[in-house]
């Protein structure tokens, strides 16, 4: 008596029971540690990475070239701001440093780890593969967040680590000078500086969160990441209309920069706090939005 038996593509499990297959976990499919080394040798990853590092030496040459015009205000006791700090220590040379690219230049490396990662993989026709292999779609748009997220955060840590250690050099290693007046002392410094970090990183989950799901609506890698960034300039524009008024606390590029209530002898963290709830609640959306579409998606590439 002859047997009939199905035949399936190599690589595919069977329909109702993934489980069914010998040794199949669908929670050990697509490990961080593979996604991250595929991520890490990209080439867009290196030349992100060498931008941020290279940004700090600019910076003191253009400190150098221009010189320093009222680096220390002008003795009257009246306010000057944080550019006017810039060369007094290397803890303020980092604090100048997130400050000239708080605004734009480190929404990029988050529009580009979280919004190239899932399009560049329809873009190769490798998608459907991985789904194949097969990795669930949860499982796959979770690892690919996780290690978005995580290269964004080691982005945002570069950029400060580099200045500090350039500003040292530059400038000397000393307290961080604060622009009202009083200085902070290079240890509570350090950790204040940190906390900046970790603020300017939620603030911009809202643009992981956008250029994510564009990610998972087009196959065009460029489209999602300059659509997030787009987006995100959008909302600065419109916190610049006064006639907004109460409107623009809705705008998380409202509290871009309520970091620098952190950078004072005694920090306050109201605004912050406001900031960090406005982009948490606009974040988790986006990535429902984008798990929920994914879900449902017709993968054809």
């Amino acid at each position: 008596m002859s047997t009939a038996t199905e035949t399936r593509p190599a690589g595919t499990a069977e329909p109702s029971s993934p489980e069914a297959a010998p040794g199949y976990r669908p929670g050990r499919t697509l490990p961080l540690r593979v996604e991250l080394i595929r991520q890490l040798k990209r080439r867009r990853t290196l030349v992100m990475g060498g931008i941020l590092a290279v940004l700090p030496f600019v910076l003191v040459i253009a400190f150098a070239v221009g010189g320093d015009e009222g680096g220390d205000g002008d003795g009257g006791g009246n306010r000057i701001n944080l550019m006017d700090t810039a060369t007094a220590s290397g803890a303020n040379f980092a604090a100048v440093s997130l400050f000239v690219s708080a605004g734009f230049l480190l929404v990029i490396p988050v529009a580009l780890f979280c919004g190239d990662t899932v399009a560049s993989e329809a873009s190769w026709s490798s998608l459907r593969y991985l789904l194949a292999a097969p990795v669930p779609r949860t499982r796959l748009l979770l690892s690919k967040l996780v290690v978005g997220l995580g290269m964004s955060l080691a982005a945002m840590l570069l950029l400060p680590l580099v200045a500090l250690a350039v500003g040292s050099v530059a400038y000397g290693w000393g307290p961080l000078a604060i622009p009202t007046g009083g200085e902070i002392p290079p240890g509570t410094a350090a950790r204040h500086l940190l906390v900046v970090v970790a603020y300017i990183f939620v603030s911009q989950l809202v643009t992981a969160g956008l250029a994510f799901w564009l990610s998972t609506k087009t196959d065009a890698p460029l489209g999602a990441v300059g659509g997030a960034v787009g987006l995100t300039i959008v909302g600065n524009v419109l916190d610049q209309v006064t006639a907004l008024g109460d409107w623009r606390d809705f705008l998380p590029a409202h509290w871009n920069y309520a970091w620098a209530d952190a950078i004072q002898p005694r920090p306050e963290y109201d605004s912050m706090i406001q900031g960090a709830a406005i982009s948490v609640t606009y974040a988790v959306v986006l990535f429902a939005l984008a798990f929920r579409g994914f879900a449902r998606k017709d993968v054809v590439s």
